[in-house]
């Protein structure tokens, strides 16, 4: 790996990304999610997206709930989206759409070609969208978070569609619909960027014990097998191919690390004070190495008052990678916005900016901006030192060389619907 990896524009510029909660699926108890409509984003999407770029921040990560666009099979009515797409270019906000954040239409049997073909239907249908409205280089994510979908949805029946045992068979299908959608939107317009996002995780072996290290790293090899399957790596049947890896965007929290529980269950997760805790800026080194394509963290944050701290390492670790030669590209806060709970409602405290009241104003962490303004600053002086013209600067490294630790990160989930990884 080049000692300097960005010898290019940035592809993200600013290096900062907010990402709004867009999950669109169904719950245990059977209630449909709609995030972007429960955030109220779709409502004050103008107004959100200029406190991004007020706060200096011009991407986004951003979706729409396809059960929504599709109200009846074959017809969809984007009208609903499309204020999202103006006013995202009015405030010069470029987005990375995510077509499928782990919903979809209930007539719509996962496993069946008729899903792989309405989701390509669904996302060259938005591309054209894009296209007739001036965007000059669209930005795609097929589907959010293939291995979480696989497993949560076929191995252990924590969200939509309820199964267990068949997390591999999901995969390969998501991964079908992946492809089908990736060459739809390319039939649009051939420079589409396509951004594929997954978990990183490392597990380790409870009291590091030798006889299940076969186990824990089959285990955590997983976390490669959705990549592997786009890419042709493993069971090139399904159509995969290199090109389909474009941009890979690592999705991390405070609890991805844990300790080997069963093939499909994680153990108990393990805290930042664990000597087996891998550094983040190791495992996105791996990811890299593994495919040769531009990283980012593509989701992270935390909850309540850690949130400041957890970002702090969050850049420290991704200054770390980049010092060792790793393409890392951006950070994307997520959620950026507070959002409720998937199976409770409960106020989950852990965007930038919390709940908007009935005029579209939000409340700001002022612990979480005045650490992003910090970095944004740090990185800005060593966009200087890497060569980028001032509009071009992405965030570089950070100055000092050790990371700051949050005394306890904590492991209050991102995903309410599983909140205590077990």
């Amino acid at each position: 790996m080049s000692p300097h990896p960005t010898d290019e524009a940035p592809l993200f510029p600013g290096y900062f990304i907010g990402g709004f909660e867009c999950s669109s699926h169904r719950v245990p108890s059977g209630r449909r999610l709609d995030m972007p409509t429960h955030t109220r984003h779709v409502e004050f999407a103008e107004a959100d997206y200029r406190r991004l770029v007020d706060s200096g921040i011009r991407v986004a990560r951003d979706g729409f709930s396809w059960h929504r666009v599709e109200p009846e099979p074959g017809r969809r009515d984007f009208s609903t989206v499309l204020p999202l797409v103006r006013a995202a270019r009015r405030a010069g906000v470029r987005v990375v759409w995510d077509l499928l954040h782990f919903g979809w239409p209930d007539d719509l049997d996962i496993f069946t070609p008729a899903f792989v073909d309405r989701f390509a239907a669904l996302a060259r249908d938005f591309a054209s969208l894009l296209a007739d409205e001036g965007d000059a280089v669209p930005w795609i994510s097929p589907v959010n978070e293939i291995s979480f979908l696989a497993w949560g949805g076929a191995d252990v029946a924590a969200i939509n569609p309820f199964l267990r045992d068949r997390g591999f068979e999901l995969k390969c299908q998501l991964v079908r619909a992946s492809i089908a959608a990736i060459e739809a939107v390319r039939d649009v317009d051939a420079g589409t960027r396509i951004v594929i996002h997954d978990p990183a995780f490392h597990v380790v072996a409870p009291n590091g014990d030798a006889a299940t290290l076969e186990a824990v790293e089959h285990s955590r090899q997983l976390q490669y097998q959705g990549c592997d399957l786009l890419s042709g790596r493993l069971w090139p049947q399904l159509g995969g191919r290199d090109e389909y890896l474009d941009v890979i965007g690592v999705n991390y929290y405070p609890w991805n690390q844990w300790t080997f529980g069963t093939a499909v269950q994680p153990g108990a997760p393990i805290s930042q004070d664990d000597p087996r805790y891998r550094p983040l800026s190791e495992i996105l080194g791996e990811w890299h190495e593994r495919y040769g394509r531009p990283v980012y963290l593509g989701e992270t944050g935390c909850e309540g008052d850690r949130r400041a701290g957890w970002l702090r390492y969050v850049c420290d670790e991704a200054a770390r990678a980049r010092r060792l030669g790793v393409d890392v590209a951006g950070v994307c806060l997520y959620p950026i916005v507070d959002f409720p709970g998937w199976d409770n409602d409960r106020h989950c405290e852990n965007g930038l900016w919390g709940y908007a009241d009935d005029d579209g104003r939000r409340t700001v962490h002022e612990p979480l901006a005045a650490e992003l303004r910090r970095q944004q600053e740090r990185r800005l002086r060593a966009a200087d030192d890497e060569g980028f013209p001032a509009r071009e600067r992405a965030l570089g490294e950070v100055l000092d060389d050790e990371p700051r630790w949050p005394a306890d990160p904590g492991f209050a989930a991102h995903r309410p619907a599983l909140e205590t990884p077990a």
